[in-house]
């Protein structure tokens, strides 16, 4: 009888426990870490983040690992649902494809949890979140329908970062918890039966989703703890009758993504940086825009504007168009072809549009929406040959002396094929940071987090957080 999928990724998880990463997996490792927590910092005035800040405030317990921004020490997982909570509510987290999962938003607040609490070395901890992103992005890409070039989850509206991060942020808090390859398999199996998220609030509105990488940081501590105390998992719990991808996908599953060349080669480093605070669909269209107006295009200049982007993509960036022309909010721009392209042409900042872009205030200013009003979406057939392994889009711009312009990217910024520099990372995190933190303490986080493989212990970092 063949080994398990759970057993094989426990296996591995094991082996890495015992043995550790390679250097240039670990230096990867801290990157994510420095991404998430710039990210969860600059989102500590998001009123999710209040409210489920208040939430873990009235639950209590003993106080073991820090809850970011709050200057308190929290129950791992109250510490869990919280930080990741922060890591994904400005949509400003890494990106996997063609799984279209944010793996770290789940997996380093979870992992972050368990070592400051067991007071870990920060050489495990990116061990512990190496292997558990790895875990997570093979059980998403089980669920991807290459005849179909999208993911399974997400054609039934299953938000996979939530139900596949719980499972990752679960081996990484087992591997963290010294646990075996039994009972990580146990934390996995628990685990699965926890993750959860629907995608609806995308659509018609609702600030759940931001909470569903913070509940799958959640069930995988308490995941990792049941096991630790003695629960059990089912040992098919992946690839069973009534496991995790039946029940999710169906028939529409590959298996053979879970094992082949697992341990061999790594994802990791391949997972794509987000260089803008918004959905990663919105990234290209964002790109052609800054494109057109450094060929000197100004808002004045247009009549109308054709945002081409993948077919798939058009019902999350511009479905329906009443709404994407005019957002409700802040954060519902985020998720708009149109605004997006209008703020581009219009303001921006960091690296290129930034958090001010995406306020109410910024979403409700009149002459953004009428230049977002000027957007058409249509589905491009290039762009659809490219998805899901890219977020592509074209921009066509006809200007009201009847020129017509085209800026046309098929390779997202962050991405192996155009990645960010380590100084873009480290503008990007100090950008975030000092929303809420001095620049001095900013850049002893960056100093810490870069240098992880050496300290002692995670609480040199989290003290500061």
């Amino acid at each position: 009888m063949s080994t398990a999928l759970v057993r094989r990724l426990a296996d591995l998880a094991d082996e890495v426990r015992r043995g550790g990463l390679p250097d240039e997996l670990r230096a990867d490792a801290a990157r994510r870490v420095l991404d998430v927590l710039g990210n969860s910092l600059a989102a500590t005035a998001q009123p999710p983040a209040a409210a489920v800040g208040e939430l873990v405030r009235e639950w209590g317990g003993e106080g073991r690992a820090t809850g970011i921004g709050t200057g308190t020490r929290l129950p791992e997982p109250s510490a869990a649902l919280l930080n990741g909570t922060l890591a994904h509510s400005l949509d400003f987290d890494d990106t996997h494809l063609p799984s279209v999962l944010h793996p770290s938003a789940s997996v380093v607040p979870a992992a972050l949890a368990v070592a400051e609490a067991r007071g870990a070395s920060g050489a495990r901890l990116l061990d512990a979140i190496g292997v558990g992103v790895e875990v997570a992005v093979r059980v998403g890409m089980a669920g991807y329908d290459r005849r179909l070039g999208n993911s399974v989850f997400f054609e039934r509206g299953l938000h996979a970062t939530a139900i596949c991060g719980a499972l990752g942020g679960a081996v990484a808090a087992a591997m963290l918890s010294d646990m075996d390859s039994e009972r990580i398999a146990d934390a996995v199996g628990i685990a699965a039966s926890m993750g959860s998220g629907l995608l609806e609030a995308n659509r018609t509105g609702g600030t759940v989703k931001r909470v569903h990488c913070g509940w799958a940081a959640h069930a995988a501590v308490t995941a990792a703890g049941l096991a630790r105390t003695g629960i059990t998992g089912p040992p098919t719990v992946l690839e069973g009758r009534f496991g995790l991808l039946q029940a999710f996908c169906g028939d529409q599953v590959d298996l053979g993504a879970i094992t082949d060349g697992l341990g061999e080669r790594w994802e990791l480093p391949g997972i794509f940086f987000k260089p803008y605070p918004c959905n990663h669909f919105t990234h290209a269209g964002i790109d052609a825009a800054l494109r057109l107006r450094k060929r000197g295009v100004g808002p004045a200049d247009i009549e109308a504007l054709e945002l081409g982007a993948p077919t798939a993509v058009l019902r999350t960036i511009g479905e329906p168009r009443e709404d994407k022309i005019k957002p409700k909010s802040g954060y519902h721009a985020a998720f708009s072809g149109p605004y997006t392209v209008a703020a581009a042409l219009l303001g921006g900042g960091g690296l290129g549009v930034f958090h001010e872009d995406f306020t109410d205030e910024a979403a409700a200013d009149p002459e953004r929406l009428a230049l977002a009003a000027k957007v058409t979406c249509v589905p491009d057939e290039r762009c659809d040959e490219i998805f899901p392994h890219q977020f592509p889009a074209v921009l066509r711009a006809r200007l009201r002396d009847g020129t017509q312009l085209e800026e046309r990217v098929e390779e997202n910024r962050g991405g192996s094929g155009n990645p960010l520099s380590a100084d873009e990372l480290a503008t990007k995190f100090r950008l975030n940071a000092t929303r809420v933190l001095s620049e001095e303490r900013a850049d002893r986080i960056t100093e810490l987090t870069y240098g992880l493989t050496e300290l002692p212990t995670v609480t040199e970092l989290t003290r500061l957080l």
